[in-house]
């Protein structure tokens, strides 16, 4: 049995306090825009929209919304119609998800009610993504996740940042105390517990960097993505997975699916 199974992420739990997981998403939405880790996946999200006929994204697992703000910006710049993009979660971050729709114009919106990613309701239709979520699940879990956009007919683009290394590891464990003590007032939407729970009674930073480091530790590689692809559908389905690098030289690994 891999050692990635017999560890945990604090963000998982369900008991553990909401007020600390949304600090935590917070903070990893930061440093996705800074970094704009996802921009190099612009093209492959526009060819599941024009391959599935989409006009809409609807973001699975969206935590605290991540890049969903500037792909919002960068989508509607390339894309021929206007696309809208509706955040969902399992333990939605509402305050993160306001913050994101009153900056879209419009453009972004989000579901308060739980979503699970394995049984999207029917009426939530559109080109379906996955971001910095899918080295959370279990093998048997991803599967079902897939094989519910499979049954729903709906593409989907699953994309995780990252390397599976040691330096990366390390990087974390060196560079992300620094990112926190410096970074943490500016961290939207403001909360006065997050400074308490950062520089007071630091829960935040150790949960994240722990959190982290089992993130990187999980994460699928573009031929364990596409294996458990292929095993949902091979005849009706098209799969594609791979890695591409930002302007920083970090990897982001990706699976892109939609029907023949």
């Amino acid at each position: 049995m891999k050692i990635s199974s017999h560890l945990f992420e604090f963000e998982d739990l369900a008991w553990f306090p909401n007020t600390i997981r949304e600090s935590m998403m917070d903070c990893l939405r930061f440093i996705i825009k800074i970094l704009e880790i996802y921009q190099p996946i612009i093209p492959v999200i526009l060819e599941g929209l024009q391959k599935t006929d989409s006009k809409q994204i609807v973001d699975l697992c969206s935590g605290g919304g991540g890049a969903m703000e500037q792909i919002s910006q960068n989508i509607n710049q390339q894309a021929d119609d206007k696309i809208k993009i509706v955040l969902t979660d399992k333990f939605p971050n509402i305050n993160a998800f306001k913050l994101l729709a009153a900056n879209s114009k419009g453009d972004i919106s989000y579901l308060e009610t739980s979503i699970d990613a394995s049984n999207v309701p029917s009426t939530l239709v559109g080109f379906r993504t996955i971001f910095s979520a899918f080295h959370h699940f279990s093998k048997p879990f991803a599967k079902s996740v897939i094989q519910n956009a499979v049954d729903a007919k709906s593409g989907i683009g699953i994309f995780d940042g990252g390397d599976k290394n040691i330096f990366i590891i390390i990087g974390l464990i060196l560079i992300h105390p620094f990112i926190f003590f410096f970074c943490t007032p500016f961290f939207r939407p403001f909360r006065f517990s997050r400074l308490f729970f950062t520089y007071l009674m630091p829960i935040i930073p150790i949960c994240q960097i722990w959190d982290g480091i089992v993130s990187i530790i999980r994460l699928y590689q573009p031929n364990e993505l596409l294996k458990i692809a292929t095993e949902v559908d091979t005849e009706t389905y098209f799969w594609r997975a791979g890695k591409m690098k930002n302007k920083f030289g970090m990897n982001v690994t990706y699976l892109i699916g939609y029907p023949k």
